[in-house]
C-alpha cells in the first residue's frame, strides 16, 4: 500500500508569498530568517548586559602607569603612543637647513630650464614671423593669406617677392597660376618659342597648379607644426613658472620658521598673542 500512495501525485505545497500591499518590504520573512535574527539580537543582549555588569564592578580608585602615557577621545577612542621620540631643537633647526637648501637647489634648477625655454620661445615666434604676407582671401587658404618662411630677420627685410616667384607685381595678387617674366630669347629662337608655346601651354598650366598646391600643402603643414611646438613650450612653461614661484614660496617659509626658531624675528605664538624680538636702544 505504501508503494500505491508514492506512485498517485502529491499537491506541491509551496511558500507563501508576501502580499501585494506589503511588496515594498520585499520578500516574506521566514522561519529560519527569522531564527538567525533572534540569534543575534540575543547575543548582543548577553554582551551588553556583561558590560554593564563590568562598569557596576568597576573600582573608581584603580590606577595603571600606563593611565598616565595614554588618551581617549570621541568617546571612548584610545589614542597610544607610537613611540616617536621628539628632535631637539637644534637637529629640527638643521633639517630645515638641510630643506632650505633642497628647495634653493630645486628652485635654481626650475629657473635655468625656464630661462631657456623662454629663449627657445622667443626665437620660435621670431622664425615664425618672418615672412612676407602677399594676396587678400582665397579659396585655396581659408585665412587668405600667403606666408613665405626665411631664416632670419635679415633675409626677411632683403626679401623681394617678385623674384621670388619670377613674376610681376600684377601676378602677385594670384595665387596660382602666375604669369612668369618674359626671359626672351635672341634672334630666330623667337619663331621657335611662340610654335611651341600654344602646345605646352596647358601642360605648363597644369604642373604650376600642381606645384603651387603641393607647395601650399607644405606650407600649411610647417605653419600648423610650428604652431603645435610653440603651444608646447608656452604649456611648459607656465608649469616651469608655477613650480618655481611653489618652491621659493616654501623656501621662504622654512627662513621665516628657522629665524623664529632662532628668536631672531617676531610672530604670533600658540595663545595668538603676537610678540616681537626687543631690539637695544642705539
Amino acid at each position: 500500500m505504501s508503494s500505491m500512495r508514492n506512485a498517485v501525485q502529491r499537491r506541491n505545497h509551496r511558500e507563501r508569498a508576501q502580499p501585494l500591499e506589503r511588496e515594498k518590504w520585499g520578500t516574506l520573512e521566514k522561519h529560519k530568517d527569522y531564527s538567525l535574527r533572534a540569534k543575534d539580537f540575543n547575543e548582543k543582549k548577553k554582551r551588553l548586559k556583561t558590560l554593564r555588569q563590568k562598569a557596576a564592578d568597576r573600582n573608581p580608585d584603580e590606577f595603571y602607569f600606563g593611565m598616565m602615557s595614554s588618551k581617549t577621545r570621541n568617546g571612548g577612542q584610545k589614542v597610544a603612543d607610537r613611540g616617536n621620540k621628539p628632535l631637539s631643537q637644534d637637529v629640527v633647526r638643521l633639517l630645515k637647513t638641510q630643506d632650505a637648501g633642497y628647495l634653493r637647489t630645486m628652485a635654481q634648477k626650475e629657473r635655468k630650464q625656464r630661462e631657456k625655454l623662454e629663449q627657445e620661445f622667443v626665437l620660435g615666434d621670431e622664425d615664425g614671423a618672418s615672412a612676407r604676407v602677399l594676396g587678400r582671401s582665397s579659396a585655396l587658404d581659408a585665412n587668405g593669406k600667403h606666408t613665405i618662411y626665411v631664416d632670419s630677420q635679415d633675409e626677411q627685410r632683403s626679401f623681394d617677392p617678385e623674384s621670388w616667384f619670377d613674376t610681376d607685381s600684377k601676378g602677385l595678387s594670384q595665387r596660382f597660376n602666375r604669369p612668369r617674366k618674359a626671359v626672351g630669347p635672341v634672334g630666330d629662337d623667337n619663331e621657335h618659342t611662340e610654335a611651341t608655346a600654344n602646345g605646352t601651354k596647358q601642360q605648363r598650366s597644369c604642373r604650376l597648379i600642381d606645384a603651387e598646391l603641393r607647395a601650399l600643402k607644405e606650407e600649411r603643414a610647417l605653419r600648423k607644426k610650428r604652431r603645435r611646438e610653440q603651444e608646447a613650450r608656452k604649456t611648459k612653461l607656465e608649469a616651469l613658472k608655477a613650480r618655481e614661484t611653489s618652491l621659493m614660496a616654501a623656501e621662504q617659509e622654512l627662513d621665516l620658521q628657522r629665524a623664529k626658531m632662532s628668536n631672531s624675528v617676531g610672530g604670533i605664538n600658540k595663545a595668538g598673542i603676537k610678540w616681537k624680538v626687543k631690539q637695544r636702544k642705539r
